[in-house]
């Protein structure tokens, strides 16, 4: 019987030289954080962001506000809903600040103070780094005009602010969340009467404050980005399918009237 014949030797495998191999592009970088030093962009599912808070199964993904969306909507704010306060004695406040990109947009407005709340300890850190790292550069045009500070929790435990309030959701958390927000605000604001409004970007759950009696619709509608913000946008999302990009985010901005008789 005759032997059966080698395997053939494998074939020598070429490998191209280091200096010519493809290599993986870096995540894009958004004009904000170039110009101020910081890192707030990136598209963080919700699946990631699990803390083992209750409150897991209703947060939303994190992705930072595009800063002329913010920037228009405070002037839409301060144009059309003639707040019966001088912007100076509002408390900006952020619920659900992620990275704290949005209070860095806010304290370019003369605001109080920018508060941010985030339950994410690992986005707070980075958001607090940012903070830091902002207010310790000599930015350029627009300044800090702010201070700010960062609270790490669940924004439905938060005492409110006893100054006017503006507040911030960047459509943070689901509807369940949301109707426990307005209740926890019924309920502060029932002890000692304050004043509050509120500016809702991506207002994926307005309906539910449309039907709340203690809450009034001042404004609504879509907020185009400039087109840096556009392209930073399309940028940031093209390595997935769930979201895309119109260039503009469907907002709404509300103000607390008085306590209801019930919940929505």
């Amino acid at each position: 019987m005759s032997k059966p014949a080698p395997p053939p030797a494998p074939r020598p495998q070429l490998v191209p030289p280091a200096s010519t191999r493809k290599q993986p592009h870096p995540p894009p970088v958004h004009p904000f954080d170039l110009a101020h030093g910081t890192e707030t962009g990136g598209l963080i599912p919700a699946a990631m962001l699990a803390t083992g808070h209750p409150s897991d199964k209703h947060v939303t993904a994190y992705y930072g506000v595009a800063p002329s969306i913010l920037r228009s909507l405070i002037d839409l704010w301060l144009d059309r809903t003639a707040p019966p306060f001088a912007i100076d004695r509002y408390t900006f406040l952020d619920i659900g600040a992620g990275k704290g990109r949005a209070m860095l947009v806010a304290a370019e407005s003369p605001f109080h103070e920018i508060v941010g709340i985030e339950l994410n300890p690992d986005l707070a850190r980075i958001a607090d780094r940012n903070l830091r790292i902002a207010s310790s550069r000599t930015l350029p045009s627009p300044s800090l005009l702010s201070p700010m500070r960062l609270l790490v929790g669940d924004a439905l435990t938060l005492d409110l602010p006893e100054t006017p309030v503006l507040a911030f959701l960047f459509h943070p958390f689901e509807a369940p969340l949301l109707r426990r927000l307005l209740r926890r605000i019924e309920t502060g604001f029932a002890a000692r009467p304050r004043h509050l409004d509120l500016l809702y970007v991506n207002a994926e759950h307005a309906p539910v404050l449309d039907r709340h009696p203690a809450f009034r619709e001042l404004w609504k509608g879509p907020v185009p980005m400039s087109t840096e913000d556009h392209v930073a946008d399309l940028q940031e999302i093209s390595g997935q399918m769930e979201y895309g990009s119109t260039g503009d985010e469907y907002c709404a901005i509300y103000r607390y009237v008085g306590r209801s008789t019930g919940a929505s």
